[in-house]
């Protein structure tokens, strides 16, 4: 049984419709797309929407000075953890949250974890690479969903800073 056939439409999941609901205030006219494959990974999101891997953001949550921050990245490339904290006006080491930290900071689950909607505004830099596509696909509060939007919209509603030292090409 997958996460999608157990309890419903996932945009009836309670941190789907919190994070609708948060897209709605903050301006969007997005709306969720429910998709039948998981979008757990970049790759399985690009699957799902039919859409290249870059046009995929991953929301990717780190600590930095003791505190959460969030890099939004093209899903072809590789968040730079020594260019992030740069990018967001701070000094010291970067690490990857775990998992209970991600979702204290954000209220999401990793799988899920949306570009906003979060209890309280992160530090957030945006790779600039995700120009290269009229349309991206966020997270949306749950594995099986997403939204469209673009990069403007996007630093618009994160107050992200844009970066174009953030990210690398994986490989």
């Amino acid at each position: 049984m997958n996460d999608n056939a157990a309890g419903g439409s996932p945009l009836e999941n309670a941190s789907v419709m919190r994070f609708q609901r948060a897209l709605l205030d903050a301006g969007s006219s997005a709306n969720v797309i429910a998709l039948t494959e998981t979008a757990r990974t970049a790759q399985d999101a690009a699957d799902s929407v039919e859409c290249a891997l870059g046009a995929i953001v991953k929301s990717l949550v780190f600590r930095v000075e003791g505190r959460a921050v969030l890099a939004l990245v093209a899903g072809d490339r590789q968040c730079d953890t020594k260019a992030l904290p740069l990018a967001l006006g701070m000094t010291g080491k970067c690490k990857r949250a775990d998992a209970d930290l991600v979702r204290a900071a954000t209220g999401f689950a990793i799988g899920g974890v949306a570009p906003l909607g979060h209890p309280t505004q992160l530090p957030t830099a945006i790779d600039q690479s995700l120009g290269r596509f009229e349309t991206l696909y966020a997270a949306a509060g749950h594995p099986y969903c997403v939204f469209p939007t673009n990069l403007a919209e996007l630093v618009n509603l994160t107050g992200g800073s844009l970066s174009d030292q953030l990210s690398h090409t994986i490989g």
